[in-house]
């Protein structure tokens, strides 16, 4: 019998350009200060999960999991790095989850961290490309952001997706990350400000494009017949999924359809025993505008197609059919890679607990997180439940 597993501390940095704070420091400010929400010391520390994407091609630095174990005093407790191109976080949290289900764990340790602006906004591009596929996309020329305008363009032509639709998910992140005193960007922008910006690779403009960041975020995991013993607020875990897909972009039969997302979020719903219908609030992998409007669809919150007009009418702003990242996603929160998926957590975490402010989704109950990782080829879906 697999046990429950609950959520009962939470950490996180705040997101930018954070020159003056090296990796170890962002993830050893997350983890003290999870640690201190759940009321643990660090003798009951099981296990630790570090997601991160590229530590050795960013900060030359390898092995960053017992790094960040050695610095905040935990040298001695097992700890892992666990890569899944922008999904490492959430497969972090999915790898944590299994360990405290399964009974091997009792209390665990999910952290992700990633520092992006220690080397020039090319070569950190460049690092992030190398999640797609290096011999058959980049070698020949195709970046990160071309591969997602690819797919903008074939999701434009097949169901009528505007650019003013696409620009809609912007303006609703920055109007949700405005209210998060962690984002990188904590202000609203106009929809001219979105279709006028300069352009990226079309149909995708600047502020289609989340940024490069530097950030950490720490939970802390235990069983659920355990989480009323501790300090912190708890939250359930009710069930994750996992999902794959080519890597390369041109194997996929369709470029409007994430199967990897399509894949996890039936396991997630399968597990939890939830359906869309039951969710309040998601927060998904919004690295660009179309992945939002892919994401809301391919999860099962609206008919494929009809994510652009969603966000026309104003079916994922707060408190309407389906929150759709109330923290402002990864677009205006930031995107510090491999931490995103734990960043995701503590956001339903702190929606769930009725700590989110001006950004709370009302009477919030269940949540979702949507973790991706490169073009699509991984991707990672948990579900929570408010504690009763």
């Amino acid at each position: 019998m697999m046990r429950e597993v609950a959520i009962i501390g939470i950490g996180e940095t705040k997101i930018g350009e954070l020159w003056g704070s090296s990796l170890r420091e962002l993830g050893i400010h997350a983890g003290l200060e999870a640690i201190q929400d759940a009321g643990i010391t660090g003798d009951e520390i099981d296990k630790i999960y570090i997601g991160n994407m590229s530590a050795g091609k960013l900060i030359n630095q390898e092995l960053v999991a017992p790094m960040i174990a050695d610095y905040v005093g935990l040298y001695e407790t097992p700890s892992v790095r666990i890569e899944s191109g922008g999904a490492s976080g959430g497969a972090a949290l999915a790898e944590g989850y299994t360990a405290v289900a399964s009974g091997m764990n009792d209390i665990v340790v999910v952290g992700g961290a990633e520092k992006m602006t220690d080397v020039g906004d090319e070569e950190a591009k460049n690092i992030l490309s190398s999640t797609a596929d290096r011999e058959w996309e980049s070698v020949f020329g195709a970046t990160f952001d071309s591969l997602y305008a690819m797919m903008a363009r074939y999701h434009m032509a097949v169901h009528n997706t505007t650019k003013e639709q696409m620009a809609q998910v912007a303006v609703k992140n920055h109007f949700n990350g405005a209210r998060n005193p962690n984002a990188q960007f904590r202000r609203e922008i106009p929809l001219e400000m979105v279709l006028n910006a300069p352009p990226v690779s079309t149909p995708l403009g600047l502020f289609d494009c989340a940024p490069l960041s530097d950030g950490a975020a720490a939970v802390i995991l235990c069983p659920a017949e355990m989480a009323d013993s501790y300090k912190g607020k708890p939250v359930r875990i009710l069930g994750y999924g996992t999902g794959g897909d080519h890597l390369a972009v041109h194997d996929r039969k369709n470029m409007d359809v994430m199967k990897s997302t399509v894949g996890a979020a039936k396991s997630a719903f399968r597990m939890s025993g939830k359906t869309p219908d039951d969710i309040d609030f998601a927060e998904v992998h919004d690295n660009y505008t179309i992945s939002e409007i892919l994401a809301i669809e391919d999860i099962g919150f609206f008919s494929k197609g009809d994510g652009g007009p969603a966000t026309e009418r104003g079916d994922t702003a707060l408190d309407s059919i389906i929150s759709v990242n109330p923290s402002g996603g990864l677009k205006a929160k930031g995107q510090p890679v491999g931490a995103v998926g734990i960043n995701q957590a503590v956001e339903a975490v702190i929606q769930l607990r009725g700590e989110a402010g001006d950004r709370q989704v009302e009477d919030a109950e269940y949540g979702l997180t949507h973790n991706l990782g490169g073009t699509g080829a991984s991707a990672v879906v948990h579900i929570y439940g408010r504690w009763k």
